[in-house]
C-alpha cells in the first residue's frame, strides 16, 4: 500500500509517474507517448477520464500534454522554431477537444506570473512577444488584416496580487465578462518533482491552470467553471524544492553505496523506500530551515528569454500566421 505524500509539482506527467514507481495502475488514467528520435522530443498524454482518476491523481478529469526536450532553451533558432510547430499542433489538438472551433476565434491570452522575479516571468514575457489583432479587427473588420478569416487575439499581464491586491482569476474574470473571448489561454510557471525537466519541459492542459499550486501558494484557479469559457493552460517548470535536489543527491548516493563492496548492504536498504517514502525522508533531514526554498539554475534568465519566444512564436503561428498562410 503507498503512503500518502506530497511532492511539489505542477506536472500530470510526474503525478502519474510516481504510481508506477509503486506498480500501481491507475483506472481512469491513459498515458500515451510518442518520441522523435532524431529531433529528441517526446510527447506524453496523459488523460484523466473519470473522477476516480481525478482523484488518484490530485488533477481535474482533462487531457495533459508535456512535450520534452533537452534543447528547449539553447538559442538554435532552427531547432526551437521546429518545438514552436509541435507546441502548436498540441494547443491546436486541446482546442479541437473544447469544440469551440477554429476559424474567426476570440482568444484572450493571459500572462500570468511576476514579471520581477525572473523564474516568474514566463507568462509575462509571453505576452510581450504576441502579435495581438483584436484592435485592428474590432476597429477595421478581419479584411484589414488581409485574409478573409481572422482571429481576434487580445492579451493581459494581471500580475499578482502582492502587486494589484487583487486575485489574479478575478481580474481575468471581469475582462472575460467585459470582451466575451471565446476561449482563455493562460502561460504560467510551473514547479517540477524532477530538476532534470526545469527549463525543458512544456506542460499544455485544457483543464485550466492553478497559479502557485506547485510552490504551496493556491491561488483562486482559472478554469471553464470559474470564467464560463474553455481555459487552456500553458506551463514550463522553472523551480524546484529543496527537498527534491536534496532527493536527487539522495539517489545518486544509493548508487554509490549499492557499486561499494562494504556498503552494498546499506544501500539495498535504502533502495527498498519507494519514492514517497524517501521523499518524506529527505523532507524531515532538511526541516525546518529549507523547507520553503526553491530553486532555479543561475543562467534562468536566458532560459526564461528563449523559452518565451519559443511560446509567443507558436502561438503567433496558430492564430495569426497560420491563417495568413492558409488564406494565400
Amino acid at each position: 500500500m503507498m503512503r500518502n505524500y506530497s511532492v511539489r509539482t505542477d506536472l500530470a506527467l510526474e503525478e502519474r509517474e510516481r504510481f508506477e514507481s509503486d506498480n500501481v495502475e491507475i483506472p481512469g488514467v491513459i498515458l500515451e507517448e510518442d518520441y522523435d528520435e532524431e529531433r529528441e522530443i517526446r510527447l506524453t498524454r496523459v488523460r484523466i477520464e473519470t473522477e476516480n482518476g481525478a482523484r488518484a491523481m490530485g488533477k481535474p478529469v482533462g487531457t495533459y500534454l508535456t512535450l520534452e526536450t533537452p534543447n528547449l532553451a539553447v538559442p538554435d533558432e532552427e531547432y526551437l522554431r521546429e518545438v514552436a510547430g509541435e507546441i502548436c499542433r498540441c494547443i491546436e489538438e486541446l482546442i479541437d477537444n473544447t469544440g469551440c472551433g477554429k476559424e474567426d476565434l476570440s482568444v484572450l491570452i493571459v500572462g500570468l506570473g511576476n514579471r520581477e522575479v525572473t523564474p516568474d516571468a514566463l507568462g509575462p514575457y509571453v505576452a510581450d512577444h504576441l502579435c495581438v489583432t483584436r484592435h485592428i479587427v474590432r476597429e477595421y473588420g478581419k479584411y484589414a488584416m488581409g485574409m478573409e478569416h481572422a482571429n481576434m487575439i487580445s492579451a493581459v499581464v494581471p500580475g499578482v496580487m502582492g502587486q494589484t491586491g487583487m486575485e489574479s482569476a478575478e481580474i481575468v474574470r471581469g475582462i472575460v465578462n467585459e470582451t466575451h473571448p471565446d476561449l482563455v489561454i493562460a502561460v504560467d510557471a510551473l514547479a517540477a518533482r524532477n530538476s532534470k525537466r526545469l527549463n525543458r519541459t512544456v506542460q499544455i492542459a485544457d483543464t485550466g491552470i492553478h497559479p502557485g499550486s506547485g510552490v504551496g501558494n493556491h491561488r483562486a484557479g482559472m478554469t471553464e467553471e470559474s470564467l464560463g469559457v474553455p481555459v487552456i493552460g500553458i506551463g514550463v517548470p522553472t523551480v524546484v524544492d529543496a527537498a527534491t535536489i536534496v532527493n536527487d543527491t539522495m539517489e545518486n548516493f544509493i548508487r554509490a553505496l549499492e557499486s561499494s563492496e562494504s556498503l552494498k548492504g546499506v544501500g539495498e536498504v535504502l533502495r527498498s523506500y519507494n519514492a514517497g517514502e524517501k521523499y518524506e525522508f529527505v523532507k524531515e533531514l532538511i526541516a525546518p530551515h529549507l523547507n520553503g526554498m526553491f530553486m532555479t539554475p543561475k543562467d534562468v534568465d536566458e532560459m526564461i528569454h528563449h523559452i518565451s519566444h519559443t511560446i509567443s512564436e507558436a502561438l503567433n503561428m496558430l492564430f495569426v500566421n497560420r491563417v495568413s498562410t492558409q488564406e494565400s
